[in-house]
């Protein structure tokens, strides 16, 4: 009996030292993960793009080879409660430790004074990135129109960029561009900075974007125009993904019956009238336009070009729609979504949005 005790005794202490040991293993890995990689003082510049969480962050350290190891990085992070990393071109060093990066990623603070960060955000048009880049930089508006109007430059891109045909240069189109610039948050060197260097870099994180989906697209039966039109109507119409999945299925399902998609705003940005300005008068939705899909001789057909720019989970919804026989929906004041199958169905909604007064008016 004394032996069977003894013999528990030494499994448990047996049990309790291993327990020890992989502590003790673990907290020794942890620190060593979360130490500097080195001691080499060189600028390593890196790009944390707009939306980052610490996953990718995590990643982009390590293929820089400024963290050890992608978990101990999410780990600090996790146990230091660290948030709010802010997007944009750092330039850090291997001899930094965790602390410090990510100090430096959360503060937004970046290598030089002079450099300064532009934004693009979803869903804004040619128009107000014109605006943006007049603010930020030493360029006027008419630079950037300008420059969307020059042949010889539009061309040059289209030859460097797969996903650029000459449907962008049809000359029923606003602004050559509309739609393909990649919303997100750009570094530039300063405010000499030239409108065509920002829109290359835009350019440059479309294309690393759709890389991702070139195969599915030259698989589909809709180009990449195409495919970025619609992002752009879904990137307008709804706010969550599942939102646009379905948005998406509506309008294919249109499409599909030859009726006109009817959204409005496509006949917004068919006149030039930002969104919240004021309402739409009749006569401009009753106006053939070919932005405006709820003008006349529009059954069946896209608007001529996206209308704004699109997220990547736009891009997404586009070519994976949700499979629904939707063919309306309607957004309430709040910004929800009501889908529905038939025009009846659709009104009822409608009648119920006015009476419990959640239907938008300008």
């Amino acid at each position: 009996m004394k032996d069977l005790i003894k013999n528990k005794k030494i499994i448990i202490i047996g049990i309790i030292a291993i327990i020890l040991l992989i502590i003790i293993s673990f907290m020794i890995w942890y620190f060593i993960s979360i130490s500097h990689v080195g001691n080499n003082e060189e600028e390593i510049e890196i790009t944390i793009p707009l939306g980052s969480g610490t996953n990718r962050i995590a990643e982009i350290l390590k293929e820089n080879n400024l963290i050890k190891n992608e978990t101990a990085f999410k780990l600090y992070v996790k146990i230091n409660n660290v948030s709010d990393f802010q997007a944009g071109t750092y330039y850090l060093k291997q001899s930094m430790n965790l602390k410090e990066i990510t100090d430096m990623l959360k503060t937004g603070i970046m290598h030089d004074p002079n450099q300064l960060n532009i934004t693009y955000l979803e869903g804004k048009n040619i128009r107000w990135l014109a605006n943006k880049i007049a603010e930020t930089t030493n360029n006027t508006e008419e630079d950037v129109i300008n420059l969307l109007e020059n042949e010889e430059y539009i061309d040059s891109l289209i030859e460097k960029y797969w996903f650029l045909s000459d449907e962008i240069k049809d000359e029923n189109i606003y602004y050559s561009l509309e739609g393909y610039l990649f919303p997100d948050t750009y570094t530039l060197e300063n405010k000499d900075a030239k409108v065509e260097d920002i829109f290359e870099k835009m350019l440059d994180r479309m294309e690393e974007i759709l890389d991702e989906y070139k195969e599915q697209i030259e698989n589909s039966n809709y180009s990449v125009h195409e495919i970025l039109t619609i992002a752009s109507i879904i990137e307008m119409e709804s706010m969550s993904d599942e939102d646009r999945k379905d948005v998406s299925s509506v309008i294919y399902n249109r499409l599909n019956q030859g009726m006109a998609i009817q959204s409005d705003v496509t006949t917004y940005y068919a006149f030039k009238i930002d969104m919240g300005e004021r309402d739409l008068y009749q006569s401009e939705i009753d106006t053939y336009n070919p932005y405006n899909t709820r003008g006349p001789n529009m059954e069946g057909k896209l608007p001529i070009g996206p209308i704004s720019s699109v997220s990547k989970n736009s891009i997404e919804a586009a070519l994976n729609p949700n499979d629904t026989d939707y063919l309306f929906f309607v957004a309430d004041k709040n910004g929800k979504l009501y889908f529905t199958r038939t025009v009846n169905e659709h009104n009822d909604i409608v009648s119920q949005l006015k009476e419990q007064g959640l239907w938008l008016e300008y």
